[in-house]
């Protein structure tokens, strides 16, 4: 997947930074044992889903054709086919 450039966009970033303070933000309630805490927290956690999947609607995201799918070991020419 690195060389997809799978997830550099606002849309995930944006998505993933705001379900990461959820995440604290439950984990934080839970030590505490406040279960409305911990509750909310993963409010907060879904919340960054749908806020990440309205911005790639927005076009904040990566484009589906932005790059070929990727390919497995089967699918590749084998060495020095190519020459």
């Amino acid at each position: 997947m690195a060389g997809s450039s799978h997830g550099h966009t606002p849309a995930a970033w944006t998505g993933v930074t705001i379900a990461f303070i959820g995440f604290c933000v439950s984990g934080a309630f839970m030590v505490l044992d406040q279960p409305v805490g911990f509750w909310a927290g993963m409010v907060v956690v879904l919340l960054g889903g749908v806020v990440g999947g309205i911005m790639r609607m927005m076009g904040l995201g990566q484009p589906r054709d932005a790059h070929q799918p990727h390919r497995t070991t089967g699918d590749r020419e084998p060495a020095g086919a190519g020459s």
